[in-house]
């Protein structure tokens, strides 16, 4: 025979867990940029020292990939910016690679030295990554011509590849 639990007793011991893991559950560490947003400021320094803010991408449309020199999907989306900057790059798409590397910005340099990357890349605070509530990469980011986000990508595959330059043409026309 089992032993009931009185009812009273068993919520008095559940729902206060229960409603403790739900506000957790439901309170982000982060915001989750969405599209129709602006873009939060940048302020950052590629590994080449150039300063780099927003008002750099003015009237650009921006393609901001949040990616780490050890993640596999980041090293094939690389590949598919590079050919979008050469592609895209005269009728005003930029491209800026942001590394979420910890530590050693000389390891990013030689990341970048292998994978050919062709636009500048810079090495991006906690602070940033949380104003972009970053929860996975590569994360890509594209900012219209008036830094509002017009799309998020997360993840990488020929659809994301495909999506990604429909809407950056779309953005080019507007």
């Amino acid at each position: 025979m089992t032993k009931q639990i009185p009812f009273k007793r068993f919520a008095l011991r559940t729902i206060p867990l229960a409603i403790a893991g739900l506000l957790f559950y439901t309170q982000p560490a982060c915001a989750i940029l969405q599209k129709g947003e602006a873009a939060p400021a940048i302020k950052l320094t590629t590994t080449s020292g150039q300063q780099i803010t927003l008002n750099n991408y003015k009237g650009y449309v921006l393609v901001m990939d949040f990616f780490a020199t050890w993640c596999l999907p980041c090293k094939e989306a690389i590949p598919h910016l590079n050919s979008l900057k050469q592609k895209y790059g005269k009728q005003g798409m930029q491209v800026l690679g942001v590394s979420v590397d910890e530590g050693n910005e000389r390891e990013v340099k030689r990341f970048i030295a292998e994978r050919k990357i062709g636009y500048p890349v810079a090495v991006a605070g906690e602070e940033l990554q949380t104003d972009y509530g970053l929860r996975s990469i590569p994360t890509v980011f594209i900012i219209d011509k008036k830094g509002m986000v017009a799309d998020r990508f997360q993840g990488f595959s020929d659809h994301t590849a495909n999506a990604m330059e429909e809407t950056i043409k779309r953005l080019l026309a507007e």
